[in-house]
């Protein structure tokens, strides 16, 4: 596991208050509901949000992060809301192989890190751990929180199909669903708001 980025997000998560009931991103909450419950693998799942909510709504969750910080916060507030048999959260490093299983979702929510992941061969892999009719669902910065950990102001955020290109799929078998820009009121770490862009990709694998 490399430890340099453990120590990263260990730090990221200890320099903020562990919230009590994390909010899901709003990105799931518009894409999944209405999609039948199954197996979902959350791929980052930091502070547990997305997660709890999935499991609320009947998901097998599996949630995987590199921090260990993130995932016993997540243990803990699975079992602290009556979640636990529907939750199990795992400390993985992205980098390494994959993790085994097949899943009817898996979701990446701002899968973004200064330390070298080599992003597009962890989501190809992630589209070939779905069954046939799952989706994985990308949802990532569009532009910069005034919050964000990243400020560098020559940063680029590529598109929806730009991403869906550099992961390299054969759209005969994963198709994409979505591809889009949207507009966003975040609300920061500290109860600040601005207006930001998500960029969603959906590709689906076709039964």
């Amino acid at each position: 596991m490399n430890t340099g980025a453990v120590e990263f997000w260990d730090g990221v998560y200890k320099a903020r208050a562990a919230p009590t009931d994390p909010r899901p991103n709003v990105r799931l909450t518009e894409t999944v509901t209405g999609l039948a419950p199954g197996d979902v693998l959350d791929l980052g799942c930091g502070d547990g949000g997305d997660a709890l909510w999935l499991a609320r709504q009947g998901w097998r969750v599996t949630a995987l992060d590199i921090s260990d910080v993130a995932v016993r916060r997540l243990a803990g507030l699975a079992h602290a809301h009556g979640l636990a048999d529907r939750v199990t959260p795992e400390r993985h490093d992205l980098a390494e192989p994959f993790p085994r299983g097949r899943f009817d979702l898996i979701c990446a929510h701002y899968l973004h890190t200064p330390l070298g992941l080599d992003r597009d061969a962890v989501l190809r892999a992630a589209a070939h751990a779905l069954r046939p009719g799952g989706r994985l669902l990308i949802v990532d910065h569009g532009s910069t929180a005034p919050w964000s950990w990243n400020q560098d102001p020559g940063i680029r955020y590529p598109a929806p199909r730009e991403v869906a290109a550099g992961i390299g799929l054969d759209p005969a078998h994963w198709p994409v669903e979505r591809a889009d820009v949207l507009p966003r009121t975040a609300t920061g770490p500290g109860g600040q708001t601005a207006e930001v862009t998500d960029h969603l990709l959906v590709i689906r694998r076709t039964p």
